[in-house]
């Protein structure tokens, strides 16, 4: 098996799910170049996901596909999905590498991979694939093993030969991106060489979304803790809940949602002291740029990954309100603990 993927130099990497589950792919990106220094690797994602390649270190190509087995592609006619197979033919791929969630089927990627003359498949898979995986890796999910998403990814490719020492996820937006969120802080009033904390109200599930209330008590609560200003962020579908929160008297509070691109939010998060955040791909992508995190979502899948951060909810659905005052004590001990070894680094220097 490992000789097999030792000596495929050009892989397609599917990942159909959300940008959150394209950034846990990072790391096993990071681990199949690591594997074949030579190796280009091109992701196909959904048009969300494929979004974020420019920003994947470890990312050549990207597809753009709105698979018909996903909600994006219901839409799409057959004759579309007919032509991806040639597309991918044309690519004389050498293997393909099916990353997905837990509960999530690898098998119609894997039927699409196989038409299109990709000899090396490789997935998890709980029932028996019939062909259609030419390296099937038994899913143990869901069920009693609960994975971070990362790790699952990891594991797979750890299958296949391919390991790396580095697992941070990764993302790093442009020079110019950096530069535009540091005048729109400056535009704003903030310095982000200062503290300040962004905050992240979305969520995909409207289950698991706070109200505007909630959000406003919590700004309260840090301001009169911390006094540092706050950036809320989101897309353009949050916009309405943002606007509907609050401003506590006294506090420097700034919107900047919906124009914002994804490498444009990421470099606004990398310059963030700390963010708080409701959902995976905002805590996934801060933990990306290397910033803390608080992350309302409780979901063990998507917690914070190899940066410092607090989770100050209990189950899958994290907290059932907002409580101002558990969240708060987590923004500040997580505030001292990375300054505490911000000065730590710079005495050892």
């Amino acid at each position: 098996m490992t000789n097999e993927w030792n000596g495929a130099p050009h892989l397609l990497c599917v990942q159909l799910g959300a940008p959150a589950d394209v950034l846990a792919c990072t790391p096993a990106l990071r681990a199949l170049r690591a594997q074949c220094p030579e190796r280009r690797l091109t992701l196909l994602a959904a048009p969300a996901g494929a979004a974020l390649a420019p920003c994947l270190p470890d990312v050549d190509a990207a597809l753009a596909y709105a698979a018909p087995w996903t909600e994006g592609g219901i839409a799409a006619t057959p004759g579309t999905h007919l032509d991806w197979i040639s597309r991918l033919a044309a690519e004389r791929f050498d293997g393909a590498v099916i990353f997905t969630r837990p509960g999530r089927s690898a098998l119609p990627a894997a039927l699409l991979c196989r038409l299109a003359g990709i000899l090396l498949r490789a997935g998890w898979c709980r029932d028996d694939p019939s062909g259609l995986l030419t390296h099937w890796i038994a899913d143990p999910e869901p069920g009693a093993l609960r994975r971070h998403a990362v790790q699952r990814q990891l594991d797979l490719v750890r299958h296949l030969g391919a390991e790396t020492a580095d697992e941070r996820l990764a993302f790093v937006p442009s020079n110019a991106d950096a530069a535009a969120m540091r005048k729109r802080l400056q535009a704003a009033g903030i310095d982000p060489a200062r503290r300040w904390l962004a905050l992240h109200p979305g969520a995909g599930a409207q289950a698991r979304r706070y109200a505007p209330q909630q959000w406003s008590e919590l700004i309260a609560a840090l301001h009169a803790r911390i006094g540092c200003p706050f950036v809320l962020t989101g897309s353009a579908r949050d916009l309405a809940a943002l606007d509907a929160i609050a401003t506590p008297l006294g506090a420097q509070v700034h919107v900047l949602a919906g124009e914002v691109g994804i490498g444009e939010l990421g470099a606004l998060l990398a310059q963030a002291s700390l963010v708080v955040s409701s959902n995976a791909e905002s805590t996934q992508l801060a933990a990306a740029v290397g910033t803390p995190v608080v992350s309302l979502l409780a979901d063990p899948e998507y917690a914070p990954w190899q940066v410092p951060g607090r989770v100050p909810g209990h189950g899958i659905d994290g907290l059932d309100t907002l409580e101002s005052t558990r969240v708060c004590d987590c923004v500040c001990s997580l505030l001292k603990q990375t300054e505490t070894e911000r000065i730590r680094e710079a005495e050892l220097e």
